[in-house]
């Protein structure tokens, strides 16, 4: 394995500026200098200077590609000229009025008007928090205090929404499911004990790396109904990015409550939680003791974001943002998964919309189209024992001018051309190739 040592060092030699900030940065930030925890990596990610279209510079001058994009919160891009002159517009008027305003208005009716189910909108500083209040209204609408949630979806890292691995987590109102299995789905709701089942728009993580079945989430509405449980789609990710009524207008269904977050701020921190008025009641002032929730927030809807959240969805709601970055993902997962043949590297490019995952491993079959992945063992997609094999892609990728999302994720937004895409399917066989002359990757998978 010298040639991982070699890499590394390479790569150093390439980062050397980075790496005096990653020093400095592990002097105050515990997680080896990273503010989020897929931003932790070995030995370092470059650190940034500036962005543009779908490029990023860092402090040495390298340049990448950006497949991060913000988390996905980047769909129209780095900069697009509509955010940015609304942003420079409003900053001279003021970043934070601590009063009510036009702007906060008109952005709730923009996304009134792209998700129908969106009767009552409440805006937060992120998609997490939107997440911890659908927690304490439902447990205010519905007098229940229990939490359902399918393994592996994630909603943010609040007691209620963690991963049950993690330490420190209170979990005691909490049921963790598999997804996708009906009759248990049944089987915890008919004990009639739920307030609120959340799921992950798509399926788990990021907007589907491991695919929900369509037909098991059309029939969540009728039945969370049925048993009186508040069914909250967490479309903090899915958002407008695949369409401009979210995930549920593409399979056709209607949640009691809708979290969002990233694509609807244009770029900055943004979130709202949307939905039934009946279930935001509880918020209305006077109302019945006992069943009154407040809201605070000194950054919800604040100006400058609201500015930046109107221009954004103006074009999203056009739908032409969505296609242009949807037929990005489909020429780079089609294009990708030639280059995996052509090596005879056993795994496969696979997704929807915006958002292409890698999977590397045995596969089972060859699906019908590239949207869906080539296992019948769902939990295969998210192995941890492949971790250390896409670390190192992605080492290889940053190396060649690409920066994706633990090296097993690609974002995409409207500024990613043909060009661009070649440049990177360029990288990636480069990077792929390396890596099976060094032997860290074998032909037939990992």
């Amino acid at each position: 394995m010298n040639g991982n040592n070699d890499l590394v060092e390479q790569y150093k030699a390439q980062h050397r500026q980075s790496a005096q900030w990653h020093e400095r940065a592990r002097k105050v930030f515990t997680s080896e200098g990273a503010t989020h925890f897929a931003r932790i990596f070995n030995p370092y990610r470059p650190y940034v200077t500036h962005a543009d279209g779908v490029k990023k510079w860092d402090l040495d001058g390298n340049q990448y590609i950006d497949y991060v994009l913000g988390h996905g919160a980047l769909l129209l891009g780095h900069n697009h000229r509509d955010v940015v002159n609304a942003v420079q517009e409003q900053i001279s008027r003021g970043v934070l009025y601590g009063e009510n305003h036009t702007l906060e208005v008109e952005w709730a009716e923009l996304i009134q008007e792209m998700m129908p189910g969106a009767e009552r909108v409440l805006f937060f500083p992120c998609g997490n928090e939107a997440n911890m209040m659908a927690v304490r209204l439902a447990r205010v609408y519905t007098g229940r205090s229990r939490v359902l949630r399918f393994e592996k979806h994630y909603h943010g890292w609040s007691d209620e929404l963690a991963s049950s691995v993690e330490s420190g987590v209170n979990h005691e109102q909490v049921t963790i499911i598999p997804q996708n299995d009906l009759d248990r789905l049944e089987e915890e709701l008919s004990s009639e004990k739920y307030a609120v089942l959340f799921t992950e728009a798509g399926g788990a993580f990021l907007g589907g790396r491991t695919p929900i079945d369509l037909d098991f989430a059309r029939q969540i509405p009728e039945m969370t109904k049925k048993y009186g449980t508040v069914w909250v789609l967490d479309e903090v990710v899915t958002g407008f990015r695949v369409a401009p009524g979210g995930w549920q207008s593409v399979i056709g269904v209607k949640p009691d409550l809708t979290s969002l977050g990233k694509c609807i701020g244009g770029g900055l921190s943004a979130g709202a939680l949307v939905g039934r008025p009946d279930i935001f009641e509880p918020m209305r002032p006077g109302g019945v003791p006992g069943h009154q929730v407040m809201h605070g927030g000194t950054w919800n809807a604040n100006p400058l974001t609201a500015a930046a959240g109107i221009a954004a969805c103006k074009l999203l709601k056009t739908g032409e943002p969505q296609q242009k970055a949807d037929q990005a993902a489909a020429y780079l997962r089609g294009e990708g998964n030639k280059i995996l043949k052509e090596k005879g590297v056993s795994g496969a490019f696979y997704g929807k919309s915006s958002i292409a995952y890698l999977y590397l491993g045995p596969v089972d079959f060859e699906p019908a189209d590239d949207t869906l992945p080539p296992v019948k063992n769902l939990s295969r997609l998210t192995d941890s024992a492949m971790l250390p094999v896409f670390n190192h892609l992605l080492l290889h990728l940053l190396h060649r001018g690409v920066s994706n999302l633990l090296g097993s994720i690609f974002i995409f937004s409207v500024f990613h051309s043909k060009d661009v895409l070649d440049q990177t399917l360029y990288a990636l066989s480069e990077s792929l190739q390396a890596m099976l002359d060094e032997g860290s990757l074998k032909t037939g998978g990992a």
